[in-house]
């Protein structure tokens, strides 16, 4: 069957059209491939992470936390706050925090969760019978009490962590306080979030920054954890809340001083 010289000239149209668009799509796979490859790696690395930390049944740990604040002038300012954790799993717990303008101690055995204002002398308890998990959601939830890094000492880390991410990147290698880590950057819509893990067959989670973009000037919320022990097995009295001498018991919408930050800074986070 014959072309007339119109049909052929629309067939080579067609071939180079087709040509273009082929090589477009290649460009495009080429340009997508390492970002995609790039996620999938940081996620693999998360995921070590998370299965580490959450198959750990005693963590003892130190860190230290920066917090900062927009003032209404746009100031950035920063507040710095330093503590222990002591972890025993499924439902022991005892978290210390000490900054500049308080001092709190958050105390937990499985049955009873107790904060304790140690400047005001002051504590709050509720009956939380339940795991970790369940004391931590309820804590925020109902009383709006935040541990610092509870989301890395929650059961299902890697569930909680990459709930909401729309971007996953690893960055590359980083050093915190001397050691090698590798270094992971994920995005929310309303955070991003940048994670510092151990090389080698412990990795620990070194270095933990959210940072909120809903916010003027995009504040940070730092956490970098210090030591890290998981030989040596708290004892018994490490879960049980003694009341200081003279501590008053109050409900946990009179408790004071366990914010972060001074009252001042508190009221400009709001």
């Amino acid at each position: 069957m014959n072309s007339s010289p119109s049909n052929g000239a629309s067939y080579a149209l067609l071939v180079k059209r087709g040509r273009l668009a082929f090589s477009t799509l290649l460009l495009a796979l080429a340009v997508a491939s390492p970002a995609l490859a790039e996620g999938e790696d940081a996620k693999k690395i998360l995921k070590a992470m998370s299965d580490y930390v959450t198959g750990q049944q005693h963590i003892l740990l130190k860190y230290d936390v920066d917090i900062e604040v927009i003032t209404p002038h746009l100031e950035k300012l920063q507040f710095a706050s330093s503590g222990e954790a002591k972890l025993s799993r499924p439902d022991k717990l005892r978290v210390t925090r000490t900054g500049g303008y308080s001092e709190v101690e958050l105390v937990f055995d499985g049955k009873t969760a107790t904060v304790l204002g140690k400047d005001s002398n002051t504590f709050a308890q509720v009956e939380l019978p339940g795991s970790l998990d369940e004391m931590i959601d309820r804590l925020r939830a109902e009383h709006h009490i935040e541990m610092p890094g509870a989301d890395l000492l929650l059961s299902d880390v890697y569930d909680e962590l990459v709930a909401g991410v729309i971007e996953a990147k690893h960055i590359g290698r980083g050093v915190v306080d001397g050691v090698e880590c590798e270094h992971l950057a994920f995005r929310n819509q309303e955070t991003d979030w940048q994670l510092w893990v151990e090389l080698g067959p412990t990795p620990i989670p070194r270095k933990y920054v959210i940072t909120s973009k809903t916010l003027a000037a995009a504040p940070q919320y730092t956490l970098r954890i210090k030591s890290w022990d998981t030989d040596t097995p708290p004892d018994a009295k490490s879960f049980a809340f003694a009341p200081p001498q003279g501590a008053k018991s109050v409900d946990f919408t009179s408790l004071a001083d366990v914010s972060e930050l001074p009252a001042p800074a508190e009221a400009l986070k709001e």
